[in-house]
């Protein structure tokens, strides 16, 4: 541009031009160039600003890379904590729920036990009540009460009852057993099993080709018996056992003799029993 000023201001010279003329093409070639460099420190200043944008901007986008890396770090550790923490919540549910059914299953047998207890209990008090009320017969020896197989029983010696090979109650025997249903009757919501048994000492007759027979008839008269003393006979049941229920040995007449014998059996009621639900629990483990 300096060039050409001079350039132009040679023209001027040698073009005899006035000198009015000439100092206002100097005054505007003067404007000219300070223009140009006001134009040139605008653009130094601008191309400064630019390199500081650019500084700035290229920190910034570090620092952004830094924070994105830092996030994706973080992010991770927390994807890696969330899946153990994931794995042991499973964990813990599962171990929750084997102790859940641990404890469900031992309140199960815990009431079950409770329950056994209860009917124990029970049968203990219907034995004593059974005892008291039958005390005189026991102490003069017409009967015994006594637990045999786990079941409460009324045992009645034959020779208080019949006569050998007979089947007709005698006096004394109706007398017993009359006093025996009164007591019976009064015990609620049990059946009762009268049992005839019999010594190894064969029989054969018409009537009674063998003990089975024998003892069988005799369980049948004191049933018949007892529902005249008073007791219902939905609740009684007879049953012939011969020879094959010993109680003695059968070597001594004494043993025979108590071999022969009638037992009123009081049978549990199924309340008394385990639960069938449990028991079959039991045997899958």
């Amino acid at each position: 541009m300096r060039t050409l000023i001079i350039i132009a201001v040679a023209s001027l010279a040698m073009g005899c031009v006035t000198s009015g003329k000439f100092d206002a093409k100097v005054g505007e070639l003067n404007a000219s160039l300070k223009r140009e460099q006001d134009l040139l420190a605008d653009i130094a200043r601008l191309e400064r600003e630019l390199a500081a944008v650019r500084k700035t901007l290229t920190g910034e986008r570090d620092d952004l890379h830094k924070k994105l890396d830092d996030a994706q770090a973080l992010v991770t550790q927390l994807k890696q904590r969330l899946e153990q923490l994931g794995q042991n919540v499973n964990q813990l549910t599962s171990e929750r729920g084997q102790l859940r059914a641990g404890l469900d299953d031992a309140e199960k047998r815990l009431e079950e036990l409770r329950k056994q207890k209860a009917a124990a209990e029970a049968r203990a008090a219907t034995f004593r009540t059974l005892v008291e009320k039958l005390r005189s017969m026991i102490d003069s020896g017409q009967i015994k009460v006594t637990i045999r197989n786990g079941r409460m029983l009324i045992a009645l010696p034959n020779d208080v009852l019949f006569d050998s090979g007979k089947t007709e109650v005698k006096k004394e025997g109706k007398e017993a057993i009359t006093r025996i249903a009164q007591v019976l009757s009064t015990i609620a919501d049990r059946r009762f099993l009268v049992a005839g048994h019999s010594d190894n000492v064969p029989i054969k007759t018409a009537r009674f080709p063998s003990n089975w027979e024998l003892s069988a008839a005799r369980a049948v008269e004191v049933v018949k018996l007892l529902i005249e003393g008073g007791m219902r006979g939905s609740v009684l049941g007879a049953a012939g056992y011969g020879e094959f229920d010993p109680v003695g040995a059968n070597d001594t007449l004494e043993s025979r003799a108590t071999n022969r014998r009638i037992e009123i059996v009081l049978e549990p009621n199924l309340s008394d029993l385990p639960n069938l639900d449990s028991l079959l629990a039991g045997e899958k483990k």
